[in-house]
């Protein structure tokens, strides 16, 4: 029998698959090239998402693209094709755990899983609804568990977790409290992470970016994401979980 060959996009666990070219196999998990190594960015959008996907893509990665945004992510990935990056994409709504799970155990090979999303919601704590706050943390640092959970059985030693740390967790703006408690709590989460996962090889990072994101100079995606790319190459002896980027 012909093995079926659909479209380049498909619906699976609640989540599109885009990965131009490959052929559909019924029950065969969506795959990157498992002979390079793989890097799978959770929240990726034009600035620091595709910084660090074009940083490791130079370094001989695959990438994994995921988000919500079916249209943004299109466009991230034509210009990382562009230069020379093998790029998949994978619309997901990243509040939805088992789909997030799901996506993740699908996937063939994980060498860094990298979680960038957070919530801005600009409202002081007069202001901050309860309801607010629970859903900004599923935004911005709950998704890390099932993703981390989906994603553990495609990881080995060696394998590293990259989280998008923030001033905020130390400094908040008042007046968008709920972005300070987002980055402090999955500060907190990386270091059990690590503690969890040393015994494996795996370890999990935060690297802490104390400033504004900006088009250009220091603050830029590209010189951040080179600080990320080189925090998750540490040798294990050097091994923290926090590193600070100060520009």
């Amino acid at each position: 029998m012909n093995t079926p060959v659909r479209p380049w996009w498909w619906v699976r666990s609640g989540c599109t698959v885009r990965n131009p070219g490959r052929a559909w196999t019924p029950g065969r998990p969506d795959e990157v090239d498992v002979s390079s190594p793989v890097l799978v960015v959770l929240g990726a959008g034009p600035g620091l998402g595709a910084g660090v996907a074009r940083r490791f893509g130079r370094a001989g990665y695959a990438v994994v693209l995921v988000s919500r945004h079916a249209d943004q992510l299109a466009g991230i990935a034509d210009d990382l094709r562009g230069g020379g990056v093998e790029v998949s994409t994978l619309e997901l709504d990243l509040t939805d755990s088992g789909a997030v799970r799901g996506a993740m155990a699908a996937l063939g090979r994980i060498d860094v899983l990298h979680f960038n999303p957070s919530a801005f919601r600009q409202r002081d704590v007069l202001h901050l609804s309860v309801e607010d706050l629970v859903s900004d943390l599923r935004v911005g640092v709950a998704p890390l568990l099932p993703a981390l959970q989906g994603a553990l059985p495609r990881m080995s030693s060696g394998a590293r977790i990259l989280v998008t740390g923030s001033a905020a967790a130390d400094r908040p703006w008042h007046e968008a409290a709920s972005l300070g408690v987002q980055k402090a709590a999955v500060r907190n989460l990386v270091t059990s992470i690590d503690a969890t996962l040393a015994p494996r090889g795996i370890r999990a990072v935060a690297v802490q970016v104390n400033g504004t994101l900006a088009r250009e100079g220091p603050f830029s995606p590209d010189p951040i994401a080179e600080a990320m790319f080189v925090a998750v190459s540490r040798p294990e002896e050097s091994w923290t979980t926090q590193v600070p980027y100060d520009g």
